[in-house]
This record gives C-alpha cells, structure tokens and sequence, in this order.
C-alpha cells in the first residue's frame, strides 16, 4: 500500500505546465511542521514537493498561492535521471489523488491574500426547553 496524508502550507506559487499530449500538470511545494519542538524549541518543517494532474492541476494553480493551506492525499513516487555529470539522480514526489484546498480568500480582492478557515464556527446560544415538554 501507498498512501500519503499531508496537511501544510505553500512555500511558493504552483507552477503549470502542460505535456506534449496537451495534459496539464502543476508542481509545488508545501511545508509540513513536524509533530514535536527541536532542542532549540522550534518545530522544524518537511518542504515536500507535490506533482497534481488534469483539471485538478488547473484547479490548485487558479485557487493555491504562496501560503495557502491544504490537504493532500496521495501516494510517494521515486524517479530517477542522469544530471549533466554523468551522476544518476533520484527525485521523490507526492502524487495527489486529492486537494483540499483549506485557506480562504480574503475580502480585498488580493487572490494571493489568504486566510486559514477557523478551526471551529461560533454556535448561536441554546435555548433551555423543559424535558417534561419532550415527546419521549
């Protein structure tokens, strides 16, 4: 099995290009914080690159920008290729199935401002009924 789960933050614009056969492809990049604090008391992160295809592709590069949150699942790829000198080089990637996409635009038109969706929504106060008025 091949799955990957992850939930962080752009650390720069995606980038969209399209194949030779006309399929579109957007690549970024997302910072992962790490569960627990360094020595230093600071939470290191993870820049973990994410390849996404087709019109999900289209879709993560109109809405995600630099700082915007999101949610991927999918699973890890490891490629290889020769660099100029002669050395083979691997590269591992996210495939993503599914982006969720977790940031918010702001009011101010700005379409690279962005704001995280509060974790949770301010309930109306409750009214008090009586249980001897319940049906049951």
């Amino acid at each position: 099995m091949n799955k990957v789960i992850l939930v962080g933050n752009l650390s720069k614009d995606p980038e969209l290009t399209t194949t030779n056969g006309g399929v579109s492809v957007c690549r970024f990049t997302i910072a992962v914080q790490r569960r627990f604090q360094n020595s230093e008391g600071e939470r290191d992160a993870d820049f973990l690159n994410v390849t996404v295809w087709r019109a999900q592709a289209e879709n993560c590069h109109k809405f995600l920008k630099k700082g915007s949150k999101c949610g991927i699942v999918g699973r890890l790829q490891t490629s290889s290729y020769e660099g100029q000198d002669g050395q083979k080089r691997y590269v591992t990637e996210v495939v993503a199935d599914e982006v969720e996409f977790l940031s918010t635009r702001t009011g101010n038109n700005d379409s690279s401002a962005v704001e995280d969706k509060p974790a949770t929504k301010k309930v109306a106060e409750l009214e008090p009924i009586d249980d001897d008025s319940l049906p049951f």
